[in-house]
């Protein structure tokens, strides 16, 4: 299977500029999707960061399946020994929990700084996380305006820039981008189903077809509901084409329309609560 085309040199440069930036920060505040909690995460972010504390923020826990999430989210606790928070762009109440878990994880750095007789400063922590998983969207919400630049499209953050949350801890918001390697392709198609990934990386119509797929074993009754399916009857684009109407060329059904009518009705919550995740 191999559905996803990857840039090994992209990858690269990803990785040494994270690396360049870490001595910088006292903490790492790694953003996962909580509808993909394990596919969202990197693999290898240990080797990355080595020994600096991390925190991990499951976002857009309101449109995750979160009694599947959170099973999955218990083993990734035993596995990483790391603290996870459920967080959503719709909710403001975690935002003491987020910034009170920073500021104790800084804690041992700030301690140590002092002691060598330096002045105090805010904690400084680091955001990174696969594109479009919010990491912007956070920041925003935590600092109630916006003035980090957002958007829907994967790797909208170019510039580095530092972001005062308030007078404890100052962010460093980055492209910092950590990627996934080409041989993970089941973790890679997930990713493409949540918009992670840009789209000149994949056919849209091969990765609608496997969410089709992946639908039909986790969730067959969400599909059968929202485009009208009967019982039994088999799921695919050209079907969806048919039912919602949509003829392209030669009064022919149009995949591409359906293909792309089915993934956004997915990545905007239209679909409901889906966690696409499984326990390995």
């Amino acid at each position: 299977m191999q559905f996803i085309h990857w840039y090994p040199g992209h990858i690269a440069k990803a990785e040494r500029k994270l690396k360049e930036q870490l001595n910088l920060v006292d903490v790492v505040v790694e953003v996962a999707d909580a509808r993909i909690p394990l596919s969202s995460m990197y693999p290898d972010v240990k080797k990355l960061i080595g020994e600096k504390p991390r925190l991990i923020i499951m976002n857009k826990s309101d449109v995750a399946d979160m009694e599947k999430t959170k099973v999955l989210v218990e083993k990734l606790k035993r596995e990483t020994e790391c603290d996870i928070l459920f967080t959503s762009n719709s909710d403001n109440k975690d935002i003491t929990k987020i910034v009170n878990k920073i500021a104790d994880l800084s804690k041992p750095a700030i301690t140590k700084m002092l002691q060598k007789g330096l002045l105090p400063r805010p904690a400084r922590a680091m955001i990174v996380g696969m594109p479009n998983v919010g990491k912007s969207s956070i920041i925003n919400k935590l600092i109630k305006k916006t003035k980090t630049k957002t958007g829907a499209k994967a790797g909208v953050t170019r510039q580095q820039q530092w972001v005062r949350i308030n007078p404890r801890i100052d962010l460093l918001d980055t492209p910092g981008i950590i990627p996934v390697k080409q041989v993970e392709q089941e973790k890679a198609l997930r990713l493409a189903f949540v918009d992670s990934i840009g789209e000149n990386a994949y056919e849209l119509e091969s990765i609608a077809e496997e969410f089709l797929k992946i639908m039909a074993e986790m969730y067959p009754e969400v599909i059968k509901n929202r485009y009208g399916f009967e019982d039994g009857e088999e799921f695919s684009l050209e079907k969806i084409a048919i039912k919602r109407n949509l003829i392209g060329q030669s009064s022919k059904p149009d995949i591409l329309r359906a293909a792309s009518m089915l993934m956004m009705d997915f990545r905007d919550g239209r679909l409901g609560r889906l966690t696409l995740d499984e326990e390995e």
